[in-house]
């Protein structure tokens, strides 16, 4: 499983919410994917940021690979993770 560059933004959007930086909005289908997949939540307020989700925005998650998408342009990243983790 690959968590793309533009769900990895909304997740670091959300980790600035939560530390109390004024942000942009969230891209609802970037917000949705980042809930199911743990990584977000949807409360009365808006969109936060989950334990798992800050966890994965300070690189302490065990197991997950950041790989390149196209081995010519390195910004173009995205996290792997391992298949048994899903």
């Amino acid at each position: 499983m690959t968590i793309p560059d533009k769900e990895m933004a909304a997740l670091h959007n959300l980790a600035d919410k939560h530390a109390g930086k004024e942000v942009d909005w969230i891209n609802i289908a970037d917000a949705r994917a980042l809930t199911a997949l743990g990584l977000a939540r949807r409360t009365g307020g808006g969109w936060e940021i989950t334990a798992q989700g800050l966890a994965l925005v300070k690189g302490v998650v065990a197991g997950l690979t950041l790989i390149s998408q196209n081995d010519r342009d390195p910004q173009d990243s995205v996290l792997q993770f391992p298949t048994d983790h899903v």
